[in-house]
């Protein structure tokens, strides 16, 4: 495997302080594709989810951003053609690989057609991520020319970032939108948001991942509990827990919810 160099980290280090540092999570896998995109030089990249028994899928974030909502259509015919990657995936494929790798009639296929046609791309590289019950997920990047070994080799350090990251952005945009779909109702637990028109909860410039973790310990769950929903370790659970009683003036867990409680952040 091609070693990587500095500017690979600071590349891998640049999304990680992007991601951390955003705070809406409907557009944090397009942020994540454009990042992608720029470090591998690459035509496009597809976030996208699979959902291999109802023959279905969706693209939940890409770039660039003229690709257009229409992206979600082609990962739907790409699921109807049984794109190799997929059979790659449930085959327990977990590790990048480009197309080519899997399927020697590529470029007699209709996938390859449509993507030259529509995109300019000539070669794909599958990133496969840990999927949902049900779902298959991967990145799929596309552009004009093979992949190195260097770039394959970038892709793998940086897959269990990927993973991490996106287990992070479906966990906020869960917390999120479990409190938008209580419809008016008042949600158990969880992050607030602001009502239509009004203005934001004060935050106590806790970052997106600190409110994350805030609102899974808010539903009860212990450190090691958001280690386990977050792919993280509850090493680094306590060490963002810290950072948030510091910023909430607190010592404890039942200080900081219930001082998060009465600031509005949390229910």
């Amino acid at each position: 495997m091609s070693g990587l160099h500095a500017r690979d980290y600071e590349r891998m280090l640049d999304l990680v302080m992007a991601v951390l540092e955003h705070d809406e999570p409907e557009s944090l896998w397009h942020l994540m594709a454009g990042h992608l995109q720029e470090a591998l030089g690459c035509d496009t990249v597809i976030f996208a989810g699979i959902r291999v028994a109802e023959r279905d899928g969706y693209a939940q974030g890409w770039a660039p951003h003229s690709m257009g909502p229409d992206v979600s259509e082609v990962i739907r015919r790409r699921v109807q053609q049984r794109h190799p990657l997929i059979a790659y995936m449930e085959a327990a494929g977990a590790s990048p690989v480009s197309v080519t790798q899997i399927c020697d009639t590529w470029r007699n296929s209709s996938w390859y057609s449509e993507a030259r046609r529509d995109y300019g791309t000539t070669h794909q590289l599958g990133v496969p991520l840990l999927g949902v019950p049900g779902e298959l997920r991967a990145v799929s990047l596309g552009r004009r020319g093979d992949f190195t070994e260097h770039e394959v080799a970038f892709t793998a350090r940086v897959q269990p970032l990927l993973l991490r990251v996106d287990r992070h952005v479906r966990e906020l945009h869960r917390l999120r939108a479990a409190v938008a779909d209580a419809a008016g109702a008042t949600p158990p637990s969880g992050l607030l948001t602001a009502p239509a028109g009004g203005p934001s909860p004060p935050r106590h410039d806790l970052t997106p991942r600190e409110l994350t973790v805030l609102g899974l310990l808010a539903e009860g769950l212990t450190a090691a509990g958001i280690g386990r929903r977050l792919t993280i370790s509850p090493h680094t659970v306590n060490r963002h827990l810290e950072k948030v009683y510091r910023k909430l003036g607190t010592n404890n867990r039942v200080s900081a919810v219930l001082a998060a409680k009465r600031a509005g952040i949390v229910r």
